[in-house]
């Protein structure tokens, strides 16, 4: 029997196209410990907040769109926010998609990682992986935190041979290097799980969340990449073997 969990959710998109195969329903849960400097939700980023809700009631509203979901070839995702940091909310609702025999996606950083037990990752079809920056020294001045837990997570996907997307967001002037990007390629040449690469050009549409809540955004001055250096950014990591999609 599934248990009813608590959880917390910061907004619920119910015909996704970019979190996953097919149309989905993504839920972005509420709270994160990462400070990305590109965050687009920042008010997303304080625990136990948002809007306070539980498994159950969330499995309702996903079986209510069962049929479509599974026709439109998709299912559900989790997202953030940083879903791992409520694990057993995230497996409760996994293990009522699996019921439904719904596809499962979990959009994570990696950081919390070692917060996915054995069983919350076997409910799960897809993680989307976010390698933010694959230099230690620039992870940490671009999240806040330290880059390690997250290629510890990485290896362990790989272990398990579950399925990943891996996405990186290319923000000029910090994640753009060729050097940095062509040691990523080699960090994951050899990942046999990886379904395929998503390069994410920055983009600033949740800047204005960042002045309404007071805060400093320090991008303000970075341009969005331009097509050629997305372009360069692709052909680099497509040495890695895998497939690159320019997302």
């Amino acid at each position: 029997m599934i248990k009813n969990v608590s959880g917390y959710i910061h907004s619920v998109e119910t015909a996704g196209t970019l979190d996953g195969p097919g149309v989905r329903r993504v839920l972005f849960l509420q709270g994160c410990p990462l400070a990305c400097l590109y965050c687009h939700n920042p008010d997303g980023r304080p625990f136990r907040c948002g809007t306070k809700t539980d498994s159950y009631s969330e499995l309702r509203e996903i079986a209510k769109n069962q049929k479509y979901l599974s026709r439109a070839g998709g299912g559900v995702t989790l997202s953030g926010g940083e879903p791992l940091n409520q694990p057993e909310f995230v497996k409760s609702i996994f293990q009522g998609c699996k019921e439904l025999g719904l596809h499962t996606a979990l959009d994570t950083s990696g950081f919390t990682g070692h917060m996915a037990d054995d069983e919350l990752l076997s409910l799960t079809d897809l993680v989307l992986l976010d390698i933010k920056h694959i230099n230690p020294e620039g992870y940490k001045g671009l999240t806040g935190v330290s880059l390690q837990p997250t290629l510890d997570f990485a290896k362990r996907l790989a272990e398990k041979n579950i399925p990943v997307w891996l996405r990186h967001v290319l923000v000029p002037g910090y994640t753009d290097s060729l050097e940095d990007l062509a040691e990523l390629a080699d960090f994951i040449r050899d990942m046999k799980n990886i379904q395929r690469v998503e390069i994410l050009p920055l983009h600033k549409l949740g800047e204005w969340k960042w002045k309404k809540m007071g805060l400093d955004y320090k991008l303000s001055e970075i341009e969005e990449p331009s097509e050629e250096l997305v372009a360069v950014a692709c052909e680099t990591l497509a040495k890695s073997g895998h497939h690159v999609y320019n997302g």
